[in-house]
């Protein structure tokens, strides 16, 4: 009751922030890809420009792929790099990740291969794909709130987790607070597509959550996996060529003057199409 009175409330003071909802534009970019970049009507931010770039992923027609450092050469590369390097059309950090600078800070499996073994309690969200088992939806993000929930990730080959910034079925699970950052993140609909999101505006996590929930995504569940300048989107496919990172974060990068893409270990991509 307490959550779904915080999101309510959220969603009221952001409508009164931002006035009338913006339309939403989907450009196709390749088959099951899709790219929207929404400018919210907010006033002048202190870094950025209020737009969240979205695009979604129907993962039934295009192949989500875990790229890993840790799985080749060991070499970190930007999120172009790795688009590059491993045949992607579209790239998102994958999680943060730990002093080694490989390894996710929640688990993170993919396939065979262990990227990061232990489960991190406060981190309540995970996002499967690659369906053992057939009937399954091809990925879906588990809200991590019982011991049965990691029991479900089994029965995919991939897993990654993340701390959850939407619990199912649209709550916003974030309150008031003063840090701010850029921000990537991963998201599900209610029709069970994957949305990478990425917004270089410094917003709080109370203050994006409310404006994702309020834009007419469908959002369901969603978890954060990167934010400041490390935060990133890369999108190479059909002549689009764009590459977005971040900047602003509370006591690390208090600018918006980052210029370049930092090297990230691990992403999560869409297979480009051939």
């Amino acid at each position: 009751m307490k959550i779904a009175l915080l999101t309510g409330v959220m969603l009221l003071l952001t409508r009164a922030a931002i006035g009338d909802v913006p339309r939403v534009e989907w450009k196709q970019l390749q088959a099951g890809l899709e790219l929207a970049t929404i400018t919210l009507p907010l006033k002048k931010p202190m870094a950025g420009d209020n737009t969240i770039v979205v695009v979604r992923v129907d993962p039934r027609r295009a192949k989500l792929k875990l790229a890993l450092a840790s799985l080749g050469n060991r070499r970190p590369r930007t999120a172009r790099e790795w688009c590059a390097d491993e045949g992607l059309a579209v790239a998102i950090n994958a999680g943060m990740f730990k002093d080694d600078g490989f390894a996710n800070v929640g688990r993170l499996v993919d396939g065979d291969h262990v990227n990061s073994r232990r489960w991190v309690d406060k981190y309540r969200s995970a996002l499967v794909f690659g369906p053992r088992t057939p009937g399954l939806p091809a990925a879906a993000m588990i809200d991590l709130d019982a011991p049965a929930d990691r029991e479900r990730t089994n029965d995919y080959r991939s897993v990654v987790q993340n701390l959850r910034l939407v619990k199912g079925p649209g709550q916003n699970v974030w309150t008031a607070q003063d840090k701010r950052w850029s921000e990537a993140a991963i998201a599900v609909d209610k029709a069970g597509r994957v949305l990478f999101l990425f917004a270089r505006t410094p917003f709080t996590m109370a203050e994006f959550n409310a404006h994702v929930l309020e834009l007419p995504l469908g959002v369901e569940r969603a978890m954060h996996v990167e934010g400041g300048p490390e935060a990133s989107l890369s999108i190479h496919t059909h002549g689009v060529d764009l590459d977005y990172f971040g900047s602003y974060e509370t006591s690390f990068m208090e600018s918006d003057d980052n210029k370049h893409a930092w090297d990230i270990p691990n992403v999560l991509g869409v297979v480009l199409e051939k």
